[in-house]
């Protein structure tokens, strides 16, 4: 649906080229979770936003939705091993709910495919 359209990859390669902002152990963090706590919550929010805004959606095609957040969280988890656990910074939080937007776009777009088929 989504992981395996050019889309995901090139928001991958996007992540890939700012894995300088996660790898900095200088910067001053003032938020408890995590930087995959953050990850799972902006993508958690974002699904829901896309499953309420489709009510049309089959129970079929809701458990395609989540399956592909489950591929795309464990995506994160195997990029920013080094970093998943680190409190997230200001600077991360605001990449994550940027990146967290841009994935949820992509799953507007294919199912707006998926309905007008």
């Amino acid at each position: 649906m989504v992981t395996d359209k050019d889309g995901y990859m090139h928001l991958i390669q996007y992540l890939t080229e700012h894995l300088g902002l996660f790898e900095s152990k200088d910067a001053v963090s003032i938020v408890d979770d995590t930087v995959m706590e953050l990850f799972e919550e902006q993508l958690s929010a974002q699904i829901i936003m896309v499953c309420g805004q489709n009510p049309s959606l089959s129970f079929a095609q809701r458990n395609t939705v989540i399956r592909e957040i489950d591929a795309i969280v464990y995506d994160l988890e195997e990029i920013l091993a080094n970093v998943a656990n680190r409190n997230a910074t200001p600077a991360q939080t605001l990449f994550i709910t940027e990146f967290s937007s841009l994935i949820k776009n992509l799953f507007d777009q294919e199912i707006a495919k998926m309905i007008d088929a």
